[in-house]
């Protein structure tokens, strides 16, 4: 999933490269895609592993291990998907390939010289049962880089949020025509899911279309890289420093404990510079818990099944307490005597019944009236409100709408998803 951060409302740069025919390669015989895929990486990383300036040597696997799924899978190298979970800064965006070469031209900093990382292998190793030579290996071929620590702040405060900019570019025509292709694709596997799990085809295309235009742009860091970044050397100077690198040792320990069971080089993988990981960005975590084998092949591939992903997506959102049939939304007008600060002050956790909803001075449809739950009065803000037109929008967001921000912690993301997927819903009814 993306990572969970508040720093929601940051916009996506549009790029990348058409995977249709890797994938379509892909389905029809594995073996083939896997030696295509080999191939492609030995031509496009060597530049990579050059520019981070590490010595290369192969790498070793612990006793009775195969690398049968090592380098393949991981093509499709641009930023959208790190955008598209809402955690980048637009001016870090538009830098991001200026970050890359600073990184390139920085001398490199493999995390084998350093004793607290070498440390901290060896007691993963122990607690989880991990072959203390391999994951030494792994953490010692880990490189810190400058841009991952940069790009993980937050935005400046007092940065106005603009829901119309932020909505504009995630709802565009490339999208939502890239988001048709993959609903045709898989309308079977999204019928499927809904039956299986009660998940809308039109939220999970509207989830894989925000975080990576369906493939499209996965991330182009090394997962391990990433991580082990965040691990060892996470900014002091973030305001939740503490609590954020916890997280990702957290994730980077999931990460080296799922390479294992599922026999992957722990080098190959690219992502996000969070660390998240193919077509639906989910962290490591998130992979370990909700990523399923949807298209029932054997191995989970969230790079090239789209079964896969469309099924994990699905899981993920049942196993944060998604109600089938429940609308995300209602729209909502507010009395002039509305007590905003009330309303407000719950942010996204719906926590008024419709009686005190209705009672604080928010107007409610006929349907809205009906819902059955809480509600949260969520406000999109449309940058500086004393600007004429720039008075904010909002909706009133039942407990769906909150499952939708557990993917990323942002009513903006939730409502370009929503949007996304609506749009897309649309082109393909039209198209019947």
């Amino acid at each position: 999933m993306g990572v969970t951060y508040a720093y929601d409302w940051r916009g996506q740069l549009n790029m990348g490269l058409t995977a249709g025919g890797r994938r379509a390669a892909h389905r029809q015989t594995r073996w083939l895609a896997v030696q295509h895929e080999r191939h492609a990486l030995a031509a496009n990383a060597a530049p990579r592993l050059a520019t981070l300036r590490r010595q290369p040597r192969p790498f070793s696997w612990p006793p009775g291990l195969n690398t049968t799924m090592s380098r393949t899978s991981l093509h499709r190298r641009t930023l959208a998907g790190l955008l598209a979970a809402g955690l980048l800064r637009p001016e870090l965006a538009l830098a991001q390939p200026r970050a890359r070469r600073r990184d390139a031209d920085a001398p490199a900093r493999p995390y084998a010289r350093r004793d607290d990382a070498m440390r901290w292998a060896d007691d993963v190793a122990l607690r989880r049962n991990l072959d203390a030579p391999w994951v030494r290996d792994a953490i010692g071929q880990a490189v810190f880089v400058p841009s991952v620590a940069r790009l993980i702040l937050p935005p400046p405060r007092g940065t106005a949020k603009n829901w119309r900019v932020y909505r504009s570019r995630f709802i565009d025509p490339v999208r939502i025509r890239a988001g048709a292709r993959f609903w045709e694709r898989n309308r079977t596997t999204l019928a499927r899911a809904q039956a299986e799990f009660g998940v809308p085809p039109e939220i999970i295309v509207g989830i894989v279309g925000v975080e990576t235009i369906y493939g499209q742009n996965m991330g182009s860091f090394r997962v391990i890289d990433a991580l082990a970044t965040l691990t060892f050397d996470f900014p002091a100077t973030h305001p939740r420093a503490e609590a954020r690198q916890a997280f990702f040792q957290g994730e980077l320990e999931q990460f080296l404990s799922l390479c294992q069971r599922h026999r992957m080089d722990p080098l190959a993988p690219l992502g996000s510079y969070a660390g998240a990981m193919g077509m639906p960005q989910f962290m490591p975590s998130s992979w370990t818990r909700y990523a399923i084998d949807f298209d029932r092949d054997g191995p989970i591939d969230l790079w090239n099944s789209e079964a896969d992903v469309i099924g994990s997506v699905a899981n993920y959102f049942v196993g944060h307490g998604w109600q089938p049939g429940l609308p995300t939304h209602y729209p909502v007008q507010l009395a002039p005597e509305a007590e905003m600060d009330t309303l407000l002050a719950p942010d996204i956790l719906p926590s008024f019944s419709v009686a005190s909803f209705v009672a604080k001075g928010a107007v409610l449809n006929a349907e809205g009236r009906e819902h059955p739950g809480q509600l949260a009065l969520i406000e999109l803000q449309n940058g500086d409100p004393s600007l004429p037109g720039n008075q904010a929008s909002y909706v009133a967001g039942t407990e769906n709408f909150y499952v939708i921000t557990r993917y990323n912690w942002s009513a903006y993301y939730a409502m370009a998803v929503i949007d996304l997927g609506q749009e897309v819903a649309a082109v393909v009814a039209q198209g019947r």
